[in-house]
C-alpha cells in the first residue's frame, strides 16, 4: 500500500515537473518573439489614422522586424500616438529624420508599422524620439480608388459599345466611311490624288536637285555670280548706278512737273503768254509792229545804196565780201 502511495507521488511529481518545463518553455518562446528579454529602446510616432493597428503588432525595418508595438493612446484630438519598442541592436541603422508608415504584413496580413532609416547626414535616433510619418495610400484608399476606376471602365466600355454599335450602322463620319461604298471609293480617290502629288514632288524635288547643280558648274554666269567676288562687285556697281540715274529722272520728272504747273499760272511770264488773252494780244501787236518796222528799215537800207554818195561804199563792201570767199575756197582746196 505504502510503495503504490509512493509511486504515485513519483508520478505526480513528474507531470509537475514536466508542466514547469512547459511553462517556462512556452515563457522563453514567448519571450523570444516577442523580444521581451531584448535590450530595447522607444520610439513613437502619431498617426491620423491606424487603419486597425494592435498593440503587440510587428515593426520592420528593411523587411526584418527589430521591435514590437509596445503600446497605442490617442494623441491630441483627434490623432493616435504609437509607441514602438526597438531593438537596440537596430539603433545604429536608425537616424532622427527616419520615418514610421503603417503597411501589411502580405496582402490580406496583419497591420505592421515600417520604419525607414533615414540620411546618414543626420544623428542616430535616440530612447523617446518621434519619428515622422509617410503618407501613404492605405488599403481602403486603394480600394476606394480601384472601385473609381472600375466605374470609370464601366463607362468607357459602354460608350465604345455605342461607338461600335453606331460605326456598324454607317452613322457618322467614321461610320459613312466604313459602310458607304461610294464615300470608301472618293477617299480612294483622295489616297490616289495624294500618291500623284507626292510622285509630282518627288519629280520636282530631283529636277531642282539637277538645276542646283547646273548652278553649282564651274565656270557658268550663276557660279560667278554666286562666287566671284569682282563680278558681284560689277553687278553691285551696275545696280548702284542704275539707282543714281533713277533718282535723277526722278528729280527731272518732278522739274518738269514743277515747271508744268507754273505754265499753268499767270504770276509768270510764260505763264502770262500761255493763259492770258489780253497778253497774247499785246504780244501779237507788238510782232506785228516789229513786222512792219523792220520792212520799212529794209526799204530804208534799199534806198541809201542807191544813194550815190554811199554807192561806193556798198561796193568796195561787196568786193571785200567776195575776195574773203575766194581765199576761203583756196584754203579748202
Amino acid at each position: 500500500m505504502q510503495q503504490s502511495e509512493n509511486r504515485r507521488q513519483i508520478t505526480v511529481g513528474v507531470f509537475i515537473f514536466l508542466g514547469l518545463l512547459i511553462f517556462v518553455a512556452g515563457i522563453f518562446t514567448l519571450g523570444g518573439q516577442r523580444k521581451a528579454f531584448v535590450k530595447s529602446f522607444q520610439v513613437s510616432a502619431v498617426f491620423s489614422d491606424i487603419q486597425g493597428l494592435k498593440t503587440g503588432g510587428n515593426v520592420w525595418f528593411s523587411g526584418v522586424k527589430i521591435g514590437t508595438i509596445k503600446k497605442i493612446q490617442f494623441y491630441g484630438t483627434s490623432q493616435v500616438q504609437v509607441i514602438m519598442s526597438i531593438e537596440e541592436d537596430a539603433h545604429k541603422y536608425i537616424h532622427k529624420n527616419a520615418g514610421a508608415s503603417i503597411s501589411s504584413d502580405g496582402l490580406i496580413g496583419n497591420k505592421i508599422v515600417v520604419i525607414s532609416g533615414g540620411s546618414p547626414k543626420f544623428p542616430f535616433v535616440e530612447d523617446g524620439d518621434k519619428l515622422q510619418v509617410n503618407t501613404e495610400l492605405s488599403t481602403d484608399d486603394i480600394m476606394k480608388t480601384l472601385q473609381v476606376n472600375n466605374k470609370n471602365l464601366v463607362d468607357v466600355t459602354g460608350n465604345f459599345k455605342i461607338l461600335a454599335k453606331n460605326l456598324v450602322e454607317g452613322k457618322g463620319t467614321a461610320g459613312a466611311l466604313l459602310a458607304d461604298e461610294q464615300i470608301a471609293n472618293n477617299f480612294k480617290a483622295i489616297v490616289l490624288n495624294l500618291k500623284n502629288t507626292t510622285a509630282a514632288a518627288d519629280k520636282m524635288a530631283v529636277e531642282l536637285n539637277a538645276f542646283t547643280k547646273t548652278l553649282n558648274t564651274k565656270g557658268g554666269l550663276a557660279d560667278k555670280l554666286l562666287t566671284d567676288t569682282a563680278v558681284f562687285n560689277r553687278l553691285q556697281a551696275s545696280v548702284a548706278s542704275l539707282q543714281k540715274t533713277a533718282a535723277s529722272a526722278s528729280a527731272m520728272t518732278e522739274n518738269l512737273n514743277n515747271a508744268s504747273a507754273k505754265l499753268t499760272k499767270n504770276d509768270n511770264a510764260a505763264g502770262l503768254l500761255l493763259n492770258d488773252p489780253k497778253t497774247a494780244d499785246q504780244v501779237r501787236a507788238i510782232m506785228g509792229n516789229l513786222q512792219s518796222g523792220s520792212k520799212k528799215l529794209d526799204e530804208d537800207l534799199e534806198a541809201l545804196q542807191s544813194n550815190f554818195l554811199l554807192r561806193g561804199f556798198f561796193k568796195k563792201r561787196a568786193k571785200a565780201e567776195e575776195k574773203a570767199k575766194e581765199e576761203a575756197e583756196k584754203q579748202k582746196q
